[in-house]
């Protein structure tokens, strides 16, 4: 055991001192606030700097209208299809919409012209627009006044309200479960491929400089893979808690300067009556934060610390031994598929599956396979999974890790001393079958 500690100790500060590593983890946390803010800031500047474009339009129907706004105006005329397009061509227009006689029942026929291919949603803008105006149109001549339509009209918001076995009742929303699970799910994925990564490359770089059979003259095989695997595991713990501790002093410190609260604090506060009533004109503000502050993150976090352990060392034995059996990088990729299938398949099954119906029959067998349980439970774990579900997923991740630990072991004691053999699929099965 003392030999895989000073593995671990050798892997972890190796990496731990390295500039690459103080620079990402000390700036990741900065780069995506700075870049947001930037994008919101040239977004803002490109919007308040826009000179206003202005659209000719020719209704042949007599029909239609399109409020103007701040970056787009509409001018109406009788001008012929040729002058509209000339329009345009000598820049006096930034574009030409031409709408024909048409039948309301089967509108067909629109067209809009312009030197620059029109945004989305600048389209879709006069899409949704002329509709409107057809849909009127049309229950005018069915007799019924559009406007009676709009009165009738009514916007209705259910509340969801979780309840436990002991009858207690959560405020819940699906959008903040779907973001936390997006999230967590997209970290862990993240993190096994990049972390799973540099096993395989660390290992790959010792073999090819021969450093591994200095090593393994001291250590067994068994013991240096898995100091180097719980040693790269450590370096991702401790770049993801600096990580969490930046963030969150950061967050403080910028509300603090605008003068804003913590959601936590202003969930607190909603528990005075007094505070509950002054937020009754801003109810969804008032229930988002209960929302918040019914959210277990304590749960979530030790949910996402162990699916996050369990599933690198899953990967990572994988990786560990895929690096074993190679020379150079090169010769991975064929080696390479096999592991990331599932982890695709689970990363893919989150956006179909998981956050759509966290307790559909696909959900649940995706959050307790161990290939791809870690991105599929945390998906999960915030919509709320029976203890049982939790249990089973957690007991089949260890298991899966110990049985990937076992094929990966029987792969590096032989793959790690082997150089220039060309691996394939029927040497490891050799090897893995082997029991000398």
């Amino acid at each position: 055991m003392n030999k895989v500690w000073l593995v671990i100790k050798r892997e972890y500060t190796s990496r731990v001192k390295k500039k690459s590593f103080l620079l990402a983890t000390l700036l990741t946390p900065l780069i995506f606030p700075a870049m947001m803010g930037l994008f919101v800031w040239l977004a803002v500047e490109e919007r308040e700097n826009q000179k206003l474009r202005i659209i000719e339009v020719v209704d042949e129907n007599k029909l239609f209208f399109l409020e103007s706004s701040d970056q787009h105006a509409f001018s109406f005329s009788d001008a012929s299809i040729d002058e509209g397009k000339q329009l345009v061509q000598d820049g006096d227009r930034y574009g030409f919409l031409y709408i024909p006689k048409i039948d309301l029942k089967n509108p067909e026929g629109i067209i809009y012209y312009g030197e620059e291919n029109p945004n989305m949603s600048f389209i879709s803008r006069l899409e949704n627009n002329l509709r409107k105006r057809i849909e009127e149109q049309r229950l005018l001549e069915s007799g019924i006044d559009p406007k009676v339509i709009n009165e009738v009209r009514t916007d209705v918001s259910i509340r969801s309200i979780q309840l436990d076995a002991e009858g207690t009742e959560t405020v819940s929303d699906a959008t903040v479960n779907y973001a936390i699970g997006f999230v967590s799910g997209i970290l862990i994925y993240m993190f096994i491929f990049i972390y799973g990564n540099q096993i395989m490359q660390g290992v790959i770089e010792e073999k090819s400089n021969r450093i591994i059979e200095i090593l393994v003259s001291s250590i067994k095989p068994f013991q240096l893979m898995m100091g180097k695997i719980i040693g790269v595991a450590g370096v991702g713990l401790t770049q993801l808690l600096i990580w969490l501790v930046l963030i969150g002093g950061l967050t403080t410190l910028v509300t603090g300067y605008l003068g804003m609260q913590m959601p936590q604090e202003q969930a607190m506060e909603l528990a005075n009556p007094e505070m509950a009533q002054a937020m009754e004109s801003n109810s969804n503000v008032a229930e988002i934060l209960q929302v918040i502050a019914g959210i277990d993150f304590i749960a979530i976090a030790l949910s996402f610390m162990f699916f996050f352990l369990g599933g690198y060392l899953l990967y990572g034995a994988l990786f560990a031994a895929i690096g074993s059996a190679v020379d150079a990088p090169s010769e991975a990729q064929q080696f390479m598929f096999p592991v990331t299938i599932p982890l695709l398949v689970a990363y893919m099954g989150l956006f179909v599956f998981v956050l759509n119906d966290p307790n559909s029959s696909t959900s649940f067998w995706l959050s307790i396979i161990p290939l791809s349980s870690p991105i599929a439970m945390m998906g999960r774990v915030s919509f709320g999974v029976p203890w049982y579900e939790m249990l089973l997923s957690m007991g089949l991740l260890i298991l899966g890790f110990l049985a990937t630990t076992w094929i990966a072991g029987k792969i590096y004691r032989i793959g790690i001393l082997m150089h220039g053999t060309k691996p394939s699929y029927k040497l490891l099965w050799k090897w893995i079958r082997s029991s000398d």
